[in-house]
Parts: C-alpha cells; sequence; structure tokens
C-alpha cells in the first residue's frame, strides 16, 4: 500500500506542530524545515482544520497549532480522513470490476492486508510519532523554549 503525498505531508505537518508544543507554527516553517511543497502544504493545513486536527488563526501573527492533544490524535484516523481512496486495487473499490470476482481469493486477501495496515496504525497517536522530542526538535531546528502542549 502506497499512501498519497497529502497523507505524507499531513503527518509531517502534525508532527511539526506537534513538536512546537503550545507554540504556534507557520506553513512556510513547515516548507522550509522539511523542503515540501508550500502548495501542497496548503491543501494539507486547510484539511487537517477541517478535520479538527489543526487549530488555523489568520492575521499577521497567525499560524497553526494542534486543536486537541498529541495522545488524542490517532494516526490511523488522520491516514482514513486524508486518504480519499484506501483501495490497492480497482476490485476493492466496487462491484462489476473483474470477471472472476465472485470467487475470487485476492480481493478478499487484499482487503484483509489493507485492514491490517490500518489496524496497525490504529495502534500509534501523534504522541507515540514524537516521542524522541528532543531529538525532532533538534533535527526541525525548533527552539527548546517552545511552550509545552496545553489542550
Amino acid at each position: 500500500m502506497r499512501l498519497t503525498l497529502h497523507t505524507d505531508y499531513a503527518l509531517r505537518a502534525l508532527m511539526f506542530a506537534a513538536a512546537k508544543g503550545g507554540a504556534l507554527s507557520t506553513i512556510a516553517e513547515i516548507v522550509e524545515r522539511f523542503g515540501i511543497s508550500r502548495g501542497h502544504v496548503m491543501k494539507v493545513v486547510h484539511r487537517l482544520g477541517q478535520k479538527g486536527y489543526l487549530e488555523t488563526i489568520r492575521g499577521k501573527k497567525g499560524g497553526i497549532r494542534l486543536a486537541r492533544r498529541p495522545g488524542q490524535i490517532n494516526i490511523g484516523a488522520v491516514v482514513r480522513d486524508m486518504e480519499e481512496e484506501l483501495a490497492v486495487l480497482g476490485c476493492l473499490e466496487g462491484e462489476g470490476y473483474c470477471r472472476i470476482e465472485q470467487c475470487c481469493v485476492l480481493k478478499s486477501a487484499l482487503r484483509d492486508a489493507t485492514n491490517a495496515f490500518l489496524s496497525t496504525l490504529d495502534g500509534y497517536t501523534l504522541e507515540d510519532l514524537t516521542r524522541p522530542q528532543r531529538a525532532l526538535a533538534r533535527l526541525l531546528g525548533i527552539e527548546a523554549h517552545s511552550a509545552p502542549f496545553s489542550r
């Protein structure tokens, strides 16, 4: 299974915001620190805000921050919310895709594999992904005095 860049960038944005603690982050910081597309990050941040993962604050002193504690953000849920389609093959999307679908074992095997993948991600929270807090902050150039998360 391969996730889209949209989901990749969403997870990175969430990890960055978590590493900043309660301090505001900006799209420009995320783009610079990860070396990724501004346009993509803007779309991702907008969607994460709509889904209730990020709080977005407009204006000159605005930015983004987590809308929930990192331990309350489930990674499997983020992936489901960000991915448009999780079917690894067309046959998982619906009926009438293939001549042998009535007796195809591959279809159920792929469905089981997708469910196992998501089930594994369901066992992780954003807090788990950002557990090496100091190392993560150092690698992302985040100042050590960022406020701890207080939501």
